[in-house]
């Protein structure tokens, strides 16, 4: 299937990624600096086995400068990084008192010292607060073994790390879903300017062309009168589809851990459509509207694995097609579209006689599959339902509901009516 993708992103995540790099660097040379001339400062002497130190500090000198392009976008930092990244910072805190005997006696800085603090940052930026608190558990579990009898002061320290870095991490889970957010407005916005663009357009050519032939057909009679009907039918059916908009490429706003992506997916049709490719309902439905069928739909695209969606517009139209032979041609139908959280609800209804009781099970045994197969037969493919109501005089209303993660489908139903 050939398939072009174009993404546009917008993340408020990459100056964090950025700052993270240039934090990781920083702490990295101070920690170098500190153990070469800083330890006297906090009252320490030179490290007793100082080879210790100078072998862990040479890889994480190297360690930090090779792993810049992993801490540059959440793409590039995978969960494998991140692990190994966290595992030198705890080997670090764990070898000190292997270097210097006496770290364990005072509130001396670790070998890693606050580069230990990048580890647990890059955890919360690339997978939130639960990232963040997972991290920073073990870094505290680390530096509380490694001071053996830990002070308040070792408490204060592991508690803050710890603290801060779960409020980065929900700060970041927030920007996350705003960027969402307005990822979804901006689509919806530049959606309605689009179909106002063309409702203007159809408006002053196509449908005022409509409605002049149906006047005059109306006028002449015979079978003008004919076309007349004809052209008010499309007239009405164009309106409609004009008014739900004429949908762009699909677009879905996504979040992997990289910050609001809203990806447009154009597939050739030529090649199909793949059924887990997401599709708007709503232009699958909207054929279907004319002067006999009324259509109500939700504003923004209703979007369903494309699979789902023909499916589930294939349902329709076997309701629809039964609603023109045993309601008759004359009589008006509705749809109605409700986009809930965990589904789509499709409920079509009628002004017909109705459905004499029994007369359902009776088609049924005489092989006559239309309901049971094209239309319940679909829905429990994709794990949904079709509920049947009637009342004799007064029509039929079909309900269709289909979740938005369909069960593995066992197999299309028929077509039979």
């Amino acid at each position: 299937m050939a398939k072009r993708e174009r993404v546009v992103r917008m993340s408020v995540e990459l100056p964090l990624w950025r700052a993270l790099t240039g934090y990781r660097v920083l702490t990295m040379v101070y920690a170098v600096l500190l153990a070469i001339f800083g330890r006297d400062n906090f009252g320490q002497q030179r490290f007793e086995r100082p080879w210790v130190a100078v072998a862990y500090l040479a890889f994480l000198f190297v360690w930090t400068l090779a792993t810049l392009p992993k801490v540059r976008s959440a793409a590039n930092c995978t969960k494998r990084f991140l692990v190994a990244d966290l595992v030198v910072a705890l080997t670090g805190i764990l070898l000190t008192p292997l270097a210097d005997f006496d770290s364990q006696s005072f509130d001396g800085p670790t070998l890693p010292s606050i580069w230990t603090a990048g580890a647990v940052l890059a955890f919360a930026i690339k997978g939130g607060w639960r990232w963040a608190a997972f991290a920073s558990t073990f870094v505290a579990a680390a530096n509380i073994i490694q001071r053996g009898e830990p002070s308040r002061d070792t408490y204060h320290n592991v508690l803050l790390v710890w603290v801060a870095s779960i409020a980065i991490g929900y700060v970041v889970e927030v920007a996350r879903a705003s960027e969402r957010t307005l990822a979804r407005a901006l689509e919806i916005e530049a959606a309605t300017r689009e179909r106002e663009r063309l409702a203007r357009d159809i408006h002053d050519s196509v449908l005022q062309v409509l409605a002049m032939v149906q006047r005059r057909g109306a006028a002449i009679g015979g079978e003008a009168a004919d076309l007349g009907r004809m052209a008010g039918e499309q007239e009405v059916a164009l309106r409609t589809l004009v008014s739900s908009g004429l949908v762009p490429p699909t677009r879905v706003s996504e979040d992997a851990a990289e910050g609001a992506v809203v990806r447009t997916v154009e597939v050739d049709e030529e090649e199909g459509t793949a059924d887990r490719t997401p599709c708007d309902l709503r232009a699958l439905l909207a054929p279907h509207a004319g002067s006999r069928t009324s259509l109500a739909e939700p504003g923004a695209p209703v979007l369903l694995p494309a699979g789902s969606a023909r499916e589930l517009a294939a349902a329709v139209s076997a309701a629809l097609d039964n609603v023109r032979v045993h309601a008759g041609p004359d009589a008006q139908a509705w749809i109605l579209v409700e986009d809930e959280p965990d589904e789509v609800i499709v409920t079509v209804r009628d002004d017909g006689p109705g459905i004499p009781e029994g007369r359902l099970a009776q088609a049924e045994g005489e092989g006559r599959l239309g309901v049971a197969l094209s239309i319940r037969g679909r829905l429990r493919d994709l794990g949904g339902t079709a509920e049947l109501i009637s009342v004799p005089g007064q029509g039929c209303e079909v309900e269709l509901k289909v979740p938005k993660a369909p069960k593995v489908s066992r197999g299309k139903a028929g077509t039979a009516r």
